[in-house]
């Protein structure tokens, strides 16, 4: 699966990705100590949705439209709703926020934010994005590896994403190794592996393959279902597995995903969240 993202932005496994992230940002920064933030598969952080890739595909009209369209907004998509709105002045949608512009703009002066990206071309765009903003720096490593050069880091609270494009048959395998290492050497770190969801089918070994890893003290697993998970129509949904959930994330995401298919997928929608590893007494 290609998921070259310029061609993606904004659809509704952006939207669903996006909104989690903009809740555990928001529930991370309840406490005053600093945290990082660190994007592995950081792109180009910020999408042209009249681009040629954009509108090409048009997913964008089917998820961050959909959204933005409603008359009023819940108070647990208002953050998020508020960067997209400052990216468009206009009050016309064209420009949609990648992950890492997203997190720049919800985190304190206090936070630190690391981010990766191999791709040359989107590297550059990267560093032209943020290069006033001293919070950030920018790598150009493998993201599967980067755990391995950075932690620990040396801020004690930590979130990480981890969303490859998932343009390569062993994406999955990378995700349980860099989530493995990542928990090894930063045990209390939260951690959100983004994956996409064509066939339950195939991701069975992945499920039982995450609850195996020993340095996780707790996982939580969250799916958005657009439609049936086992029809040929390509990406019928999303998930992530996020290991250390800060608390009130489950109850928040409850709301969350309640809404989302309301507006996304009122049909045929469906979601869950489920424990895959539940904290020890």
């Amino acid at each position: 699966m290609n998921y070259r993202h310029a061609f993606h932005a904004g659809n509704h496994a952006d939207v669903f990705k996006h909104l989690v992230l903009t809740n555990l940002i928001n529930l991370m920064s309840h406490k005053a100590t600093a945290f990082a933030y660190l994007d592995t598969h950081a792109g180009v952080g910020l999408y042209d949705l009249y681009g040629n890739e954009a509108k090409r595909t048009g997913e964008w009209l089917t998820g961050i439209k959909l959204l933005l369209d409603q008359p009023n907004h819940p108070a647990f998509v208002a953050s998020y709703v508020e960067v997209i709105h400052a990216l468009n002045p206009q009050q016309q949608l064209r420009y949609y926020p990648g992950s890492p512009l997203l997190a720049q703009r919800l985190m304190r002066s206090q936070d630190k934010l690391i981010l990766n990206e191999l791709h040359p071309q989107d590297l550059q765009l990267l560093k032209q994005l943020f290069k006033e903003d001293h919070r950030i720096s920018i790598h150009n490593q493998n993201g599967w590896l980067l755990a391995k050069a950075l932690f620990p880091l040396a801020e004690k609270r930590a979130l990480i994403l981890i969303d490859s494009p998932f343009e390569k048959t062993d994406d999955f395998a990378q995700c349980l190794n860099a989530l493995t290492e990542i928990t090894k050497r930063m045990r209390q770190a939260v951690v959100a592996v983004w994956y996409p969801i064509k066939k339950k089918e195939d991701l069975k070994g992945f499920y039982l393959n995450v609850t195996r890893i020993k340095s996780i003290p707790k996982l939580l697993k969250v799916e958005m279902l657009m439609q049936a998970a086992d029809n040929n129509l390509g990406l019928n949904g999303s998930g992530m597995v996020i290991a250390n959930p800060p608390w009130k994330l489950e109850v928040e995401l409850v709301n969350l995903l309640n809404y989302l298919k309301q507006i996304l997928a009122p049909n045929t929608g469906k979601y869950s969240i489920d424990w895959l590893i539940a904290e020890k007494s």
